[in-house]
C-alpha cells in the first residue's frame, strides 16, 4: 500500500472503535468486530444483520470480492452522486473500499471510518474531525441527464441553505430538480405533507429556489425551479448523531438487490419481532399510503430503523414519498405485497398473504388499509400544499388514488 492508500480502515460507533475494515491481497475486503466491541455486554447496536439467531452478535469474518461487506457498501451514495464524489476525492466509483475512506466521516446513522493509523486509531479524538475533504478542490463538471442529486447542506437563519464545501456537518439533505422528470422535488414536497396530514411521521421539507442555494457544483447551480430540503433526522439539534440503518442492511444485501430478495411482509416481520407489533401495523400503514399515491420506488434503501437509545430499534420517520405513477403509469411496487407488485389495486388476498407471512391478523391489518385509504382521500382534498404540484401531475395521481380506492370497495 502506499501512503495515501490504506490497507485497513478503523470502523466507530458514536465515536468509539468498534471493528476494522481489512484489504486484502486481490482486491478482497473483510470487516472484524474488536474484542473490546465483541465482549461489551451493553455494546450499542451496529446492524440487525449481526444478530444472530439466539440474539448473540454474528462475529465470523468472510472475505467479499471488490466491493465491501453489504452494511458498508450501503453507507455509499449510488449512481451519478457517487461518481460526482469519486471524481471530486479522485477514487474510482466502483473502489468501494476507497471511497468509503473518502466519506467516511459524514455517513448516515452514527458510524464513521477512518484510516488506521496512529492518530486516526486514538478514540480519543472527535471522530467528526478525523477527516476533512478538500475545501479548495475545483468543481467537477457532469452530466445532470436523468438525474435527481443529493447533497447535505446547513440551513442558515435566513433560510437559505448552503452545502458545505467539504460535504461534513449537513443537518439537511438537498435534492436537486431532476432533468428527465418535470417537477420532483415538488411532487415529493406535496406528497410529503400528505403524509404528515394524516399522521405519519415525517421530517421537516421545505422547497426552496436553487438560485438560492450557495455552494452548487458549478452545473448544477445553473439548474432552474425548486430543489427540496429535507431536514435528516439522523442528526440531532446539537449536531450529535442518532444511528440508523435501512433494510438493505437489515437483510444483508448489497444496494443492487434493494428490489428483490424480500418483500415488505418480510420487513413487517422484522419489524414485529424487533419493534413490536404496532410498529409493523404502522409499516402497513405506510406501504397502503404509497401504494395510493402511485409511489412505486419504496425499495428495501427506502425503509430504515433508528436507534435513539443505541440498542432497541424504531421505525424512522417516512421518507422518498414521490407519485411515480404520474411520470410512469405502468410503473409496479419496487416489492411485493402479499405476492403482487401491482400498484393500482390492493386486494383482501394480498394483504391475507401479508398477514400469513408477518404473523399478523387479518382483520386488524385490513382495518388499516381501509381506514389510510379513506384518511388520505379525505386529506387530499383539502390538502393546500397540492397547488404547488404541476396539474397534469396532480391529476394522475387523484386519477391513480380513486382507482386504487375503488378496488377495496
Amino acid at each position: 500500500m502506499t501512503a495515501n492508500q490504506p490497507g485497513a480502515l478503523a470502523v466507530r460507533l458514536h465515536g468509539k472503535r468498534i471493528g476494522v475494515i481489512t484489504r486484502l491481497a486481490g482486491d478482497r475486503h473483510l470487516f472484524a468486530f474488536d474484542e473490546t466491541y465483541v465482549n461489551d455486554n451493553n455494546r450499542p447496536r451496529l446492524s440487525l444483520s449481526f444478530k444472530s439467531r439466539l440474539g448473540g452478535l454474528v462475529t465470523s469474518v468472510r472475505p467479499y470480492n471488490v466491493c465491501l461487506p453489504p452494511f458498508f457498501s450501503n453507507l455509499l451514495p449510488e449512481g451519478p452522486l457517487r461518481e460526482y464524489l469519486a471524481a471530486r476525492a479522485g477514487v474510482k466509483p466502483g473502489r468501494e473500499f476507497f471511497l468509503l475512506a473518502t466519506l467516511g466521516a459524514d455517513l448516515p446513522g452514527a458510524v464513521t471510518v477512518t484510516a488506521v493509523d496512529a492518530a486516526a486509531d486514538d478514540d480519543r479524538r472527535d471522530a467528526d474531525a478525523d477527516r476533512r475533504g478538500d475545501a479548495g478542490a475545483a468543481p467537477l463538471r457532469f452530466s445532470l441527464a436523468g438525474v435527481q442529486l443529493k447533497f447535505s447542506a446547513i440551513m442558515e437563519a435566513s433560510g437559505g441553505l448552503t452545502i458545505p464545501a467539504d460535504g461534513i456537518g449537513g443537518s439537511w439533505v438537498v435534492k436537486l430538480p431532476a432533468a428527465r422528470f418535470e417537477g420532483v422535488p415538488e411532487n415529493e414536497f406535496v406528497m410529503m405533507e400528505l403524509a404528515r396530514s394524516i399522521g405519519i411521521p415525517v421530517p421537516e421539507v421545505r422547497l426552496v429556489r436553487v438560485r438560492e442555494i450557495d455552494g452548487l457544483p458549478q452545473d448544477a447551480g445553473m439548474m432552474k425551479g425548486h430543489a427540496l430540503a429535507v431536514a435528516r433526522f439522523d442528526r440531532k439539534p446539537d449536531g450529535g448523531r442518532v444511528h440508523m440503518e435501512d433494510f438493505a442492511q437489515v437483510f444483508g444485501v448489497f444496494p443492487d438487490d434493494k428490489y428483490q430478495k424480500r418483500s415488505y411482509a418480510n420487513v413487517a416481520q422484522v419489524l414485529a419481532a424487533e419493534a413490536g407489533a404496532d410498529t409493523a401495523s404502522d409499516f402497513l400503514r405506510r406501504v397502503v399510503f404509497s401504494v395510493l399515491i402511485g409511489n412505486g420506488d419504496m425499495h428495501l434503501k427506502n425503509w430504515s430503523l433508528l436507534y435513539p437509545d443505541g440498542r432497541k430499534p424504531i421505525l424512522a420517520p417516512a421518507y422518498d414519498y414521490v407519485s411515480t405513477i404520474a411520470y410512469l403509469p405502468t410503473d409496479q411496487l419496487a416489492l411485493g405485497l402479499g405476492g403482487s407488485r401491482r400498484i393500482d389495486v390492493i386486494t383482501r388476498e394480498q394483504i391475507g398473504r401479508f398477514a400469513d407471512t408477518a404473523s399478523l391478523p387479518f382483520s386488524s391489518m385490513w382495518d388499516i388499509v381501509e381506514g389510510t385509504v379513506h384518511q388520505t382521500l379525505t386529506a387530499w382534498k383539502g390538502l393546500a400544499a397540492k397547488d404547488v404540484m404541476a396539474r397534469a401531475l396532480r391529476d394522475a395521481t387523484e386519477k391513480h388514488m380513486r382507482r386504487v380506492a375503488s378496488s377495496i370497495e
